[in-house]
């Protein structure tokens, strides 16, 4: 039984050319938007059909109508008459920690009263209070959380997610972690092994690393519940040294690499991440433009999290426009973390637009087509585009136009979305 969605709006599909979006192509409206009056069909969770709308009503249901944003049956088939609403592909979000325990609220305030990190550190907070609340966690409880998460992402859009582990740092927890992600579904859920993502409490880095090396990374790639290896690669955190070594063991198991650089100051992490051929280099503020350019070269993506420093209270965001400019191959994720507690992507594309001056099409593509290079879907489908043969992962915006997608932060501008070819009704 087909399952046709007619009448529809504007379509921004995204689906022009082969591999990332780069420079002005990304906010290119004749390549990737359609006009008015298309229809998508949809079989099995995958997309066979996307044409005219009335054509298609007259093949399949004999000219009859079905009901506003509410599959009804006809002719044998499902349909759900979109009502000229304006349709975006599902969105993909690149870098999250989806699953920790505790709260961590209580640090703005102590951060605005102008305490340091190694001050809230001493008063229970900081990653290591994250950490202590993390291994108390039942499997139960993680997937309970992870589940809740989840919702709240596909309510703003969200059709994939990476998922990265790094709240338990040592073997037992970190698998654990691994485990829960493994487990999620409803969303296509890529996982990511962070154990290298700071030292944990009562033990030094050096002692640490040895650890990940001789003990935690082996298991994981035993355990084949990550795709991924992921370091934080800072000065203070994990040093470029560590970082290849950490990378070069995961990709010697068949792991494939992300890396957090450059966040705070130009540490070379961005380097490090073209040499090493990783699929991302993620935050990247500080990184030199020849950094960049070599990450561009070794097709390793620029992921810009502009919620973080928005969450920190910083000014400073990252040089989309910039990228846009040099045709460098970028994309943008909401880095869910204890101290950036969203999963909106709409907000993160408010603030590409409404904040850092970037073209909504280009946010659009920042935050679906190019992520999707880089995310896998579950189950190896085309997906952030819509695209014949690939996911039926789509949004229903509440607007004939599809530049609302990013232009109402703190609330989701989408009325149904659709997983999988399965309809959910916000």
């Amino acid at each position: 039984m087909a399952r046709l969605l007619l009448d529809l709006g504007p379509l921004a599909h995204l689906s022009d050319g082969e591999g990332p979006l780069r420079g002005l192509a990304m906010s290119d409206d004749e390549a990737l938007v359609s006009s008015s009056g298309m229809g998508i069909v949809v079989d099995n969770g995958i997309i066979t059909r996307i044409g005219d709308s009335e054509n298609l009503r007259d093949e399949y249901l004999g000219g009859l109508r079905g009901s506003e944003l509410d599959f009804v049956d006809i002719n044998g088939h499902q349909v759900l008459e979109v009502g000229g609403r304006a349709v975006i592909p599902g969105l993909v979000d690149a870098h999250t920690h989806l699953l920790w325990g505790g709260d961590r609220s209580r640090e703005l305030r102590w951060r605005l009263n102008g305490m340091s990190y190694a001050d809230i550190a001493a008063k229970g907070g900081g990653i290591a209070s994250t950490v202590a609340a993390t291994r108390e966690m039942s499997m139960e409880s993680l997937l309970e959380c992870g589940l809740s998460r989840m919702e709240m992402a596909l309510r703003h859009g969200t059709t994939a997610l990476e998922v990265k582990s790094g709240y338990g740092l040592n073997t037992e927890s970190e698998l654990r972690l691994l485990e829960a992600a493994v487990s999620l579904h409803g969303l296509s859920i890529d996982s990511t092994w962070l154990g290298a993502h700071a030292a944990p409490p009562n033990i030094s880095r050096s002692d640490y690393f040895e650890e990940i090396l001789s003990e935690q990374l082996p298991a994981v790639l035993d355990s084949g519940m990550a795709r991924s290896a992921d370091v934080f690669c800072e000065p203070g955190w994990f040093s470029i040294e560590e970082t290849e070594e950490i990378c070069k063991a995961a990709k010697s198991g068949g792991m494939d690499i992300r890396l957090h650089v450059d966040e705070f100051v130009d540490g070379e992490g961005l380097a490090l991440a073209a040499e090493l051929g990783s699929q991302s280099g993620d935050h990247a503020h500080w990184s030199s433009d020849e950094a960049r350019a070599a990450a561009n070269a070794a097709n390793s993506m620029q992921c810009f999290l502009p919620a973080t420093p928005y969450s920190m209270g910083e000014t400073h965001f990252p040089p989309a426009q910039q990228c846009i400019d040099e045709e460098w191959a970028w994309c943008a994720a909401s880095d869910f973390n204890p101290n950036c507690r969203t999963l909106s992507l709409p907000f993160i594309g408010s603030l590409l637009s409404q904040r850092m001056g970037i073209d909504p099409l280009a946010s659009l593509v920042a935050v679906s087509r190019n992520p999707a290079e880089n995310v896998m879907h579950d189950a190896d489908l085309a997906h952030g585009q819509i695209v014949v043969g690939g996911a039926a992962n789509l949004n229903i915006l509440d607007s004939p136009h599809w530049e609302t997608w990013c232009s109402r932060p703190g609330h989701s501008p989408f009325v149904g979305t659709l997983v999988g070819g399965e309809f959910l009704l916000h």
